[in-house]
């Protein structure tokens, strides 16, 4: 299983569980607004790994019925 491959219990990659945005293969070297762009990385991460773990309890739950 690579990185960037949607999970089959949480619908998300590893990839944006991890780094909360999904695999680019280009890179912008001369970003703006870093500070901004920080704080809404920071709150998509934890976001996404808040809907990951809230997955893998439903999915935890479920095996243990």
């Amino acid at each position: 299983m690579t990185n960037n491959k949607a999970h089959l219990t949480t619908k998300v990659s590893l990839f944006m569980v991890s780094y909360g945005r999904e695999l680019r293969m280009e890179v912008d070297l001369r970003r703006k607004g870093k500070m901004k762009k920080a704080t809404e990385f920071a709150e998509r991460m934890r976001k996404v790994q808040k809907e990951a773990g809230t997955a893998l309890v439903r999915a935890q739950e479920e095996i243990k019925r």
